[in-house]
């Protein structure tokens, strides 16, 4: 595996510079003028990218163009060299980021005179590997696509109507439902995107393993995808499956999938199960001759978990790696009537992950007072913290407390950087600082209708949350980064009552993919922002051609002058 996750443009005669950050089946591109700022005639970025081992280079479009005749708006994509970007970051999902090799990207700057005439300046060039495993046969990192209110989507799979025949309308329905749309499954191949695939291939892995035992702890499990492969496991199956709430009753699709499993035909051992509140885990052990892994993340084995939601999923591998995993399951199995029983089990405890070349821990809740993860967690974020907080947390609107305390005093500080997302507005964390960090984008506050020219109205992926990340990346870009990740919802609850994994990786690779990560997810909701703001005023989205009268800025001011953009620009690039 290189170590070359982050790569530079070398050519000193373009005018700026260009770093490519490796992520998880994506790549975020950044550029920055190397001197001074640009003309007043530079009109954005031009992409290019070559996969691995091909001569053809294809060009990045841009659904944005420059006004045209009388000021009507183009609805088609253009190229990027037509219409450029104008952004100083683009994030990039190649079509088959899973190839072998290394991915070429040539950035060009794009300059447009008084006469509307498109030219040309030096442009950067790099290759990256874009490889499917994080750190193969260790550690993978994957996640779900999440992006199903997306002009993508639309493109590929229709609007409103075409989720409703893709996921069915209630959870207990789902062991049994059967899509219409005619291309369900190449949806679900882009809906669930690294993180489906790794899953399922795990669980594939299993079966073939004919003396592998498996062992999983779930929350939701109403994916008949993934009944199915449990029921091929057979004895061979362990399974706890949370009782709480709506998954309870006998009609729940959590109650269906123990019936099928725990019946002759299966013979798994099936326990019901909520610790304190609820079992939320979500982790999958598999123990064999030739397969040792184990998968955690905020990834619910449910329709929702797979296909709506933003979502991750880690998979490690090893004997000691798995070793945690399997115990805390134990425990779990054996100890996990109460939270009173489980806070006393080593798996309580953070325990190393043993991995060989990645500095990781885990730790299962709930926890008692001498073993509390979550106070840790707030202080290396309001101590700790030296360059840059990027995170991403469903339900932090109903945490109240230490993180939320720790992020409101990392946004005061006008030294650091500091983006968020969670799934709905929070109160407290809706300030502006000096530094220009700004309150967290929530996909709650989207309609997705009657989106404004030249944009297709998209679907909001029905009732219920959409961003369902846990994860906090602290100090991307310095070899101290560090990334804390799981089922975990990072409050009191999650901390001391349910049953939770905490994972903590000290590691710059894997803390910039959730750096890329959390960029695409604000970058997402916040243009989605923009498309509302822009139909309530009924304007247009376009591209911004050079000034051309008095009081006209060009495009890139604010880059330059809101210190907000200026941190984005040079923090990145």
């Amino acid at each position: 595996m290189s170590a070359d996750f982050e790569v530079s443009g070398t050519n000193a005669a373009a005018l700026f510079s260009l770093k490519v950050h490796r992520g998880e089946g994506m790549a975020l591109l950044a550029m920055n003028w190397k001197q001074g700022q640009p003309s007043d005639d530079f009109v954005g970025f031009g992409i290019e990218y070559k996969e691995p081992g091909a001569a053809n280079w294809w060009a990045l479009t841009n659904r944005l163009s420059f006004p045209g005749p009388g000021g009507a708006v183009d609805p088609n994509a253009k190229s990027t060299l037509r219409s450029p970007i104008q952004k100083f970051r683009w994030v990039h999902f190649p079509l088959n980021a899973d190839l072998p090799g290394a991915f070429t990207y040539r950035v060009t700057p794009v300059f447009m005179n008084s006469q509307d005439v498109i030219s040309y300046g030096d442009a950067q060039q790099v290759e990256i590997e874009l490889s499917r495993e994080t750190y193969p046969g260790e550690l993978n990192v994957a996640y779900t696509r999440g992006f199903v209110s997306s002009q993508a989507f639309v493109d590929h799979y229709g609007q409103f109507g075409a989720i409703n025949t893709l996921i069915p309308a209630k959870p207990d329905d789902g062991l049994t439902f059967v899509p219409s749309h005619p291309k369900a499954q190449d949806a679900y191949n882009w809906m669930g995107f690294e993180a489906r695939r790794a899953i399922l291939d795990l669980l594939d892995e299993a079966i073939a393993d004919a003396q592998a035992q498996v062992r999983v702890v779930a929350y939701d499990l109403n994916l008949a995808e993934i009944v199915d492969r449990l029921k091929q496991l057979g004895s061979r199956l362990k399974i706890i499956i949370d009782d709480s709430g709506s998954h309870g009753p006998a009609t729940s699709a959590e109650s269906q999938a123990a019936a099928i499993l725990a019946g002759p035909d299966i013979g798994a051992e099936v326990k019901r199960q909520h610790v304190g509140n609820l079992q939320h885990n979500k982790t999958i052990v598999v123990d064999g001759p030739t397969v040792q892994a184990a998968v955690c993340g905020s990834t619910n084995m449910s329709w929702r978990g797979f296909f709506v939601q933003s979502n991750n999923a880690v998979v490690v591998r090893g004997k000691d790696a798995i070793g945690p995993f399997a115990a805390a399951f134990d425990n779990y199995w054996d100890h996990g009537s109460t939270a009173k029983e489980f806070v006393v089990t080593d798996s309580a405890e953070q325990r190393p992950l043993g991995l060989a070349d990645i500095d990781a821990e885990v730790a299962f809740s709930p926890h008692s007072t001498a073993n509390a993860q979550l106070g840790a967690v707030a202080a290396d974020i309001s101590s700790d913290t030296t360059s840059s907080l990027l995170y991403s947390l469903a339900f932090l609107y109903q945490t109240p407390g230490v993180i939320q305390d720790a992020i409101k005093k990392v946004m005061n500080d006008p030294s650091l950087f500091v983006y968020g997302i969670s799934d709905r507005k929070v109160g407290g964390l809706d300030l502006q600082t000096p530094n220009g960090t700004v309150a967290p984008v929530y996909p709650s506050q989207l309609t997705g209708r009657n989106a404004p020219e030249p944009f297709k109205s998209e679907p909001t992926g029905g009732s219920g949350v959409r961003m369902h990340h846990k994860f906090v990346v602290i100090d991307f870009d310095k070899p101290t980064a560090r990334v804390y990740l799981g089922s975990y919802n990072f409050s009191t609850a999650a901390d001391a009552k349910n049953g939770e994994n905490l994972v903590r990786i000290r590691d710059r690779r894997i803390a910039v993919s959730y750096a890329v990560q959390a960029l695409t997810l604000f970058d997402h909701y916040e243009f989605r922002v923009i498309q509302n703001d822009a139909k309530t005023a009924k304007a247009k989205l376009e591209l911004k051609p050079p000034p051309r009268n008095p009081g006209d800025t060009p495009w890139w001011a604010e880059d330059y002058t809101d210190p907000r953009k200026i941190r984005d620009r040079e923090l990145f690039s």
